[in-house]
C-alpha cells in the first residue's frame, strides 16, 4: 500500500481558518456546542475551535457505519451519545468528511429531536459523487474526488489517523 497527499496540511489550515471565521461571525452572541463526530473529527474539531473567536462548549459522538471496511455500511449506529444538555443551543456537528450523507443525515435528525436552537454541519472534506442523500453542509471544507483518503482524522482500520496531511490510499 502507498499512500499519496491529496491535500497538505498548510491547505487544510487555510480552509479551517475561513470556515472559523465564517462560524464566529455566524454565531457570535450566541451560545454554541460543537459536536465532534469521534473517532476522525477529533483532528478537524481540535483545530477549528482553537480558530473561533468566541467561547464554545465542546462535546462528542460516537458512531459507526464502515467498522473495518473501506466502504459504509449505510446502517449508523450510536455508540457514544453527548453528555451535554443542547435543548435551546446552537449545535454544529464537525465531521471529518462528509461521503455518502447517510451518518450526517442521521445525526442532523437525531439533533433536531433534541430541541436544539439550530442543528448546523462543518466537515473539513467532501465527497460530493458519493452522495446518496441531499444533505447541506452548512460549513463545507475542500471537495475531492472519490478516491479512498487518510489522514487528519480519516483512518484505514484504525490507522493513519496521526498523518498532518490528507492522502489517497494506492494498493500496490
Amino acid at each position: 500500500m502507498r499512500l499519496n497527499v491529496l491535500i497538505t496540511k498548510e491547505q487544510l489550515e487555510k480552509k479551517t481558518e475561513e470556515i472559523a471565521d465564517a462560524i464566529t461571525r455566524d454565531y457570535n452572541g450566541k451560545e454554541l456546542v460543537l459536536v465532534g463526530v469521534l473517532k476522525g473529527g477529533f483532528i478537524y474539531l481540535s483545530d477549528l475551535a482553537r480558530k473561533i473567536k468566541m467561547d464554545v462548549d465542546i462535546d462528542f459522538i460516537s458512531v459507526s457505519s464502515y467498522g473495518n471496511s473501506t466502504e459504509s455500511t449505510g446502517v449508523v449506529k450510536i455508540i457514544k451519545d453527548v453528555d451535554t444538555d443542547v435543548g435551546g443551543k446552537h449545535v454544529l456537528i464537525v465531521e471529518d468528511i462528509i461521503d455518502t450523507g447517510l451518518t450526517l443525515k442521521y445525526l442532523k435528525e437525531l439533533f433536531s429531536t433534541k430541541g436544539c436552537a439550530s442543528v448546523k454541519i462543518a466537515a473539513i472534506l467532501d465527497k460530493p459523487e458519493r452522495r446518496k442523500v441531499d444533505i447541506k453542509v452548512d460549513y463545507p471544507g475542500i471537495q475531492i474526488p472519490d478516491m479512498f483518503v487518510v489522514g487528519y482524522g480519516l483512518d484505514y482500520a484504525g490507522k493513519y489517523r496521526n498523518l498532518p496531511d490528507v492522502c489517497v490510499v494506492e494498493q500496490t
